[in-house]
């Protein structure tokens, strides 16, 4: 097989035995068409190189990669799932299917999937993935590495010829087996499951794992459970305010949905704002709105106590208070950092940051039905007033109540002022990610088999990407 020499396999989650994840297999699938091939993803890890047929032997059939995992690994988890722990979860439709060394990096990647049929934990479920389900995962993680979220990113999507049903979607459907390349897997569910176990031992051995593994810095650290406390808050303030300035709502911000790692990941009813709105919901079920726009870096606090509440088996109680007391400073700085990093300014010290975020979080506010979320932060991109003046939408940042933002912005030099150069910026309109669109490129797909707006799209986000360079 033609794995490239960048290849490195590292298969590290077995060590953790059989206390936290089962062996399984794949199901078979009746036909496995290929639908997405992320080659920039896969080259990032050695396997760019895999000719048509290996692709889907490994990612259609599942036979294993060299010296990877075998078999399969599903995790066992808990979590917190709208509020109400719930301890019958796990990986009940996918499984941990390799684990690589990111080439330039060395860092530790996972390749997951998602229906691939079911696992001891997948209750009533069919272990299956709907090949729209599928398609919005890719368009969701394309877009959202292009404005800078930290993302798993979807590697293959692999059509498998079952006909599903749904109660939420027209159905039978169409089904996919769905492979995603990310940091971790580990999720905060996986140590509340050994919390619920009461299982001190393994709640320090998943610590030593997981600092081993993603965490190296932390080793000297004399209170190892409150020392990654704090480093996950970090992290986790930056994914809440990263996913503020994309203006992206997940939806479904479940414990089990978050890892250690500091990733979005596992993407369902997700919605891009079509308009400034915190109280904008993504999940049709979701009727309490406890997952709204404006309420996730609130939802990813609450869900790092869950965490912490794990951790007191094993650490001091005011350690994990002082870790988590860090989130709201290490929140604002961050929001401030990732809509000046938006913007394509350069900073001018968190205090000037964190007004400069206010005021472009009123100045989308005032805009109303007039002025959508992401064609704010094109037009104004390094800073230039008279661009986004001269645009479709200058009529409305002429208004008294931009005033403000446009003095503070004008303070601000351009960071890396040559993207501005870039063709993408001569248009008069961003790359979005609408639900109508969506909806648009799923009806081509379901109706004729027509397959070209989804390709379109995702090569429109990658010149957007490439236009951006706010990847890392």
């Amino acid at each position: 097989m033609p794995v490239s020499p960048l290849y490195r396999p590292d298969p590290r989650v077995p060590e953790l035995g059989p206390d936290f994840a089962d062996p399984v297999a794949a199901a078979g699938f009746p036909m496995t068409v290929l639908r997405f091939r992320n080659d920039r993803a896969a080259a990032s890890v050695g396997l760019d190189t895999l000719t048509h047929a290996e692709w889907i032997a490994h990612f259609g059939r599942f036979e294993p990669l060299p010296d990877a995992i075998s078999p399969p690994l599903a995790m066992r988890y808990h979590g917190h799932q709208f509020r109400v722990y719930n301890p019958d979860l796990g990986d009940g439709r996918g499984f941990t299917f390799a684990q690589l060394r990111e080439a330039g990096t060395g860092r530790l990647l996972e390749l997951g999937t998602k229906g691939t049929g079911q696992t001891p934990w997948s209750r009533q479920g069919d272990g299956r993935l709907t090949l729209k389900g599928g398609v919005r995962e890719v368009l969701a993680t394309a877009l959202l590495e292009a404005l800078g979220v930290p993302t798993s990113r979807s590697f293959s999507l692999i059509e498998t010829g079952e006909a599903l049903m749904r109660g939420d979607e027209p159905s039978p459907t169409r089904s996919a087996a769905l492979v995603r390349l990310s940091h971790s897997h580990i999720r905060f569910g996986t140590f509340q499951r050994q919390a619920y176990l009461d299982r001190a031992d393994n709640i320090g051995r998943l610590i030593d794992h997981v600092i081993g593994l993603y965490y190296l810095e932390l080793e000297g650290a004399s209170d190892r459970g409150a020392a990654l406390l704090e480093a996950v808050t970090a992290r986790a303030a930056r994914l809440a305010a990263r996913w503020m300035a994309a203006g992206f709502v997940h939806g479904v911000l479940n414990t089990d949905n978050m890892n250690i790692t500091g990733e979005s990941f596992d993407y369902g009813p997700y919605r891009f704002l079509p308009l400034s709105d915190p109280n904008f919901t993504a999940a049709y079920f979701d009727h309490q709105g406890l997952y709204r726009f404006g309420r996730q870096p609130e939802t990813v606090f609450w869900n790092l106590q869950q965490l912490a509440s794990c951790l007191t088996l094993v650490s001091e109680t005011d350690a994990l208070i002082a870790a988590l007391n860090g989130f709201g400073a290490a929140y604002r700085r961050e929001l401030a950092d990732s809509v000046r990093r938006r913007l394509g300014v350069a900073s001018r010290g968190e205090a000037a940051d964190v007004e400069l975020a206010g005021a472009a979080f009123r100045a989308l506010a005032a805009g109303g039905a007039e002025l959508r979320w992401e064609p704010f932060f094109f037009d104004w991109f390094a800073a230039d007033e008279a661009r986004a003046l001269a645009g479709p939408r200058g009529g409305v940042y002429a208004r008294d109540e931009v005033a403000d933002f446009r003095r503070l912005i004008d303070e601000y030099a351009p960071e890396r002022p040559e993207r501005l150069a870039h063709p993408y910026f001569a248009g008069a309109e961003p790359q979005e990610l609408i639900y109508e669109e969506i909806e648009a490129i799923w009806a081509a797909i379901a109706e004729q088999d027509d397959w070209k707006l989804f390709g379109a799209k995702l090569e429109a986000i990658e010149i957007a990407r490439g236009a951006y360079g706010l990847d890392g």
